[in-house]
């Protein structure tokens, strides 16, 4: 199993964790039409914090 980091695009992440849009939605997260960069990217852009994001990611990914 691949696990999740900064550099994991957004949709990648949906698609191999369908648990962790949830996440995005909270965190405000453009996880659609923004989907195509990577975390990092996405959180900076959305203005989400990245540690706050990455391990929420990460619990929803291992639920």
């Amino acid at each position: 199993m691949e696990t999740i980091n900064e550099k994991t695009v957004v949709n990648d992440c949906i698609k191999q964790f369908p648990k962790t849009i949830g996440v995005f939605t909270r965190y405000h997260i453009d996880s659609c039409c923004g989907g195509a960069v990577s975390i990092e990217e996405a959180a900076r852009r959305d203005g989400a914090p990245l540690e706050e994001l990455m391990a929420a990611l990460k619990e929803a990914a291992s639920a």
